[in-house]
């Protein structure tokens, strides 16, 4: 069964992602950093694949695969565990 994405909302801090299994993912936009400093029409301003998410104008592709497992920006440094 493949899962994407069918609506996509924002508010302050929070990215909601409606998926086609009725699951709703709320993530943090923190995880995001382009997302978070995007003025609101940039954010909005998306397009919806079967893989995932995509912002033209700020650069940004998010999998809902990645979504799922949990990873935020993979361009991110993380400190070593």
């Amino acid at each position: 069964m493949s899962i994407s994405a069918t609506e996509v909302k924002f508010d302050n801090d929070t990215m909601w992602v409606s998926l086609t299994d009725g699951r709703v993912l709320g993530i943090p936009l923190a995880w995001f950093p382009r997302l978070m400093l995007a003025k609101t029409a940039d954010r909005e301003n998306f397009e919806l694949s079967p893989g995932g998410i995509h912002w033209e104008a700020l650069d940004e592709d998010i999998s809902i695969k990645g979504l799922l497992e949990g990873r935020g920006d993979q361009a991110l440094k993380r400190p070593a565990a």
